[in-house]
């Protein structure tokens, strides 16, 4: 899959229908609500894959993060969405299943608004990683409770969406493990 900034996504309204597709760039400029994933993904041990956001990304850089998130393309599913984007991010792909979904907005200083109706996915893989370098800066396994302190300690290292679901699903995410 390539990924290019000016690919089409989901918009949708408040009740998460689909209303039309937008040029991603454009749609975060504007703020418009939209369609996203996160995917976390676990090991057998518990531990959670997150990764760091490259430096070239035009939102939120060198940021760590989930192990993959992105948006629903024109044209595609849930699923092969999610499926591509694991295999072009971090070089692999397992089966993932569906949690819950959540919508928020915010306003970043680079002129940027997240307004997503965001689902998260779950899943469990053993391996190494062969991440894109063009997406992934760096990556690694890190227990929730290591995490979450880390997060406590160093929000600033951390993208706006992951500390949000970090907080307020922490304890449904850990379920999952």
């Amino acid at each position: 899959m390539k990924s290019k900034n000016n690919c089409l996504i989901a918009l949708v309204n408040t009740n998460d229908n689909i209303v039309g597709y937008g040029d991603k760039l454009k749609v975060h400029k504007n703020g418009l609500l939209h369609r996203a994933f996160s995917v976390f993904i676990f090991n057998k041990k518990g531990d959670m894959l997150i990764h760091k956001r490259a430096h070239s990304k035009y939102h939120s850089p060198s940021l760590w993060t989930n192990t993959c998130c992105s948006h629903l393309l024109k044209n595609t599913t849930m699923q092969e969405c999610i499926s591509n984007r694991l295999q072009y991010e971090m070089g692999f792909n397992t089966e993932v299943k569906f949690q819950l979904k959540f919508t928020y907005r915010k306003s970043f200083n680079n002129g940027l608004t997240e307004h997503e109706t965001d689902y998260i996915y779950t899943g469990v893989w053993e391996g190494t990683p062969n991440p894109n370098h063009k997406e992934v800066a760096a990556y690694k396994w890190i227990s929730v409770k290591e995490l979450t302190n880390d997060i406590k300690k160093h929000p600033e290292n951390y993208t706006y969406w992951f500390k949000y679901i970090m907080e307020h699903f922490e304890s449904k995410i850990k379920d999952i493990v």
